[in-house]
C-alpha cells in the first residue's frame, strides 16, 4: 500500500500510527507543515521502514513562519522529500497571497539549487497560480500535486508539464474532486490518505485508508481493482526511477 501524502505528526497518537503502518508495510510519505516540525517527525520513523519525512512550510502558515525558511534550507540536504508547500487562494488565506508566493518561489529554487527534490504541493484555489510557478522552475524536481482539484485544461497543462497527481477518499466525496480525478492521465495518479485531515466518512483517515480510493478509480478507467492496484505500482515505480 502507498500513502502520498500524510501527516503522520498530527495524529492523536503518532507512534501507535507509525507501528500500524511499518507492521501493515504501507510506505508513505509523512509530510511536515513547518521545519521546526521535520527533526522531531523524522524521529518517529524507525530505521528500514518505508516511511519518508518531507520537509514543508505549509501555504497557510507561509506568511506567520517565513522566517523558518533559514532552517528550510539548513534542513534540506537531509531529506530527498519537500511538502507540504505551495499555495493557498482560499478566501481566509487571501490576504497572505503574496506572502506565500515569495516563499513558495523561494522553496522552487531552494530545491532546483539542491539539484531537484520530490514535492508534495497545495493548490487550493490557486491551480493557475502554482502551475505558474512550477514552469518557471522545472529543475525544481518531481512534482506531485496533492488533492488537486482543476479545470480540465489545468490538468491537462499539470500532465504536459510532467506533474503526478495524489488523490485520496475525501477528494473523491465532492463533485468538483471526482470530475479532476476522472480527468486525470491514469498513469500520473498516486494514492493518498491526507490523514488525520482526510475523511473516510466521518473518521479521520489512515494512511491504509489511502487505498479505498481503488473502486472508484477501477470505475474511472474502466478496469479491475486488480489493473488499478497494478497501474498505481507502475505509476510508483516510475515517480521513483525519477528521483534516482
Amino acid at each position: 500500500m502507498i500513502d502520498l501524502h500524510c501527516h503522520l505528526d498530527l495524529f492523536p497518537e503518532p507512534a501507535v500510527t507509525v507501528a500500524r503502518c511499518v507492521a501493515r508495510g504501507v510506505y508513505v510519505l509523512s509530510v511536515t507543515t513547518v521545519p521546526s516540525a521535520f527533526e522531531g517527525t523524522a524521529a518517529l520513523v524507525p530505521a528500514g521502514s518505508r516511511i519518508r519525512t518531507a520537509l514543508g512550510l505549509h501555504p497557510e502558515l507561509a506568511a506567520a513562519r517565513s522566517h523558518e525558511l533559514v532552517l528550510f534550507e539548513r534542513l534540506l540536504p537531509r531529506t530527498r522529500y519537500v511538502g507540504e508547500v505551495g499555495l493557498d487562494g482560499s478566501r481566509e488565506h487571501r490576504q497572505s497571497f503574496g506572502k506565500q508566493r515569495a516563499v513558495f518561489n523561494t522553496i522552487l529554487q531552494l530545491c532546483r539549487n539542491a539539484g531537484g527534490k520530490t514535492l508534495s504541493i497545495h493548490s487550493r484555489g490557486a491551480a493557475t497560480a502554482v502551475l505558474d510557478a512550477l514552469s518557471l522552475e522545472p529543475m525544481a524536481g518531481q512534482f506531485v500535486l496533492h488533492w488537486f482539484v482543476g479545470s480540465t485544461r489545468q490538468i491537462a497543462r499539470a500532465a504536459e508539464m510532467g506533474c503526478w497527481f495524489s488523490v485520496g477518499p475525501s477528494m473523491l466525496s465532492s463533485r468538483a474532486g471526482r470530475e479532476s480525478v476522472a480527468a486525470m492521465p491514469a498513469d500520473r495518479v498516486l494514492p493518498e490518505s491526507d490523514g488525520p485531515f482526510g475523511m473516510v466518512g466521518e473518521t479521520p483517515a489512515t494512511p491504509w485508508d489511502a487505498w479505498k480510493v481503488v473502486p472508484s478509480l477501477a470505475e474511472y478507467w474502466r478496469v479491475s481493482p486488480r489493473d488499478v492496484d497494478e497501474r498505481i505500482m507502475r505509476t510508483f515505480k516510475a515517480l521513483l526511477e525519477r528521483e534516482s
